[in-house]
């Protein structure tokens, strides 16, 4: 298929594009680097600069290429920050996900593959999360990607879209040419290794009084090659749907540290701190889903598997693709 990779040189996007490219797929990227890398983007595809808050640039793009799909991972995904600056996340991930769904239907382009995320479950009381768990996001990050859910769920609708909502939870891992490397970084398992880096003193501890085995928050950690191996099989999809990916059973922050320390070879000093507001104490999906529809299976389902394919990427690009 020709598929329209929006986002294609950040983290996801970038590991997407190769994924595709490596099974035989044509691939073109829309980003306009304002947070990916130009370093990142796979040689391979075709890139396109361009912002999708800017209807002329998106409807250019779409009209070129003409894709059979569009894969759309462009967004802004930093919860504290859209707790701070909603506006900027209801411009960007709502205004422009609706300039791309109008460039897609004026130029026939109907199936998209969104990343959506676990963000517009809110705090679930029930654990694991199924994909019919009610949505009531917590912060503007899960209410815009909720929002645009709801867009893209009309354009099915009135216009015969097939869209494929993938709601993700914790993302993490590399592939051999491309990993994490944020502006602001947020993510528990790069924090760590900038740890054992040396480029941290310690990694913080945000709470051990949590509802869990041993005190401490537990995520769903799913391998961003896993992640994309879904996304590549929901392309075959002629109906709508909706999965949740993740592994289907959870880490602790501990156990995420104590991976590290025996991949690395790290002493990696941890301290206390008070919590976190908002943090609940258990995010896992229940990812059965997934796995019978799509035929989809988890490769990556041991901690320190991840976090040496992590690790492997961040001591070849200790300051990321800058350096």
């Amino acid at each position: 298929m020709k598929v329209l990779v929006t986002g294609g040189a950040g983290y996801i996007g970038s590991i997407a594009t190769e994924m595709l490219i490596d099974a035989g797929h044509e691939v073109a990227v829309f980003d306009n680097l304002e947070l990916g890398h130009e370093e990142a983007l796979d040689p391979r595809a075709l890139f396109i600069k361009g912002d999708l808050r800017d209807y002329d640039s998106i409807a250019t793009a779409m009209a070129q290429v003409a894709p059979d799909a569009v894969m759309h991972f462009a967004a802004y995904a930093l919860v504290p920050e859209s707790m701070e600056k909603p506006e900027i996340y209801f411009r960007n991930n709502v205004f422009g996900g609706i300039n791309l769904a109008e460039a897609m239907y004026k130029h026939g382009v109907d199936k998209i593959v969104f990343s959506s995320t676990c963000a517009t479950y809110g705090q679930p009381e029930k654990i694991p999360i199924a994909e019919d768990t009610p949505q009531s996001p917590t912060n503007p990050y899960g209410e815009s990607k909720l929002m645009f859910e709801q867009t893209l769920n009309w354009y099915r609708k009135l216009h015969g879209f097939k869209t494929i909502f993938l709601r993700y939870f914790n993302v993490c891992g590399a592939s051999e040419r491309c990993g994490e490397d944020h502006a602001v970084e947020s993510h528990l398992i790069p924090l760590v290794l900038q740890v054992a880096l040396g480029q941290r003193e310690k990694i913080f501890i945000y709470g051990d009084d949590y509802n869990t085995p041993d005190g401490t928050c537990v995520r769903d950690y799913i391998h961003v090659k896993d992640l994309i191996a879904a996304h590549i099989l929901a392309l075959s999809l002629e109906e709508s749907n909706i999965f949740n990916l993740g592994v289907g059973n959870g880490f602790s922050v501990k156990e995420v540290i104590e991976s590290a320390r025996k991949v690395t070879g790290h002493a990696i000093p941890a301290e206390l701190a008070p919590r976190r507001a908002g943090d609940p104490d258990e995010l896992v999906a229940a990812s059965g889903k997934a796995q019978e529809v799509l035929g989809w299976k988890p490769q990556y389902t041991d901690m320190n598997d991840i976090v040496a394919s992590a690790w492997k990427w961040h001591q070849a690009h200790p300051n990321g693709y800058e350096g």
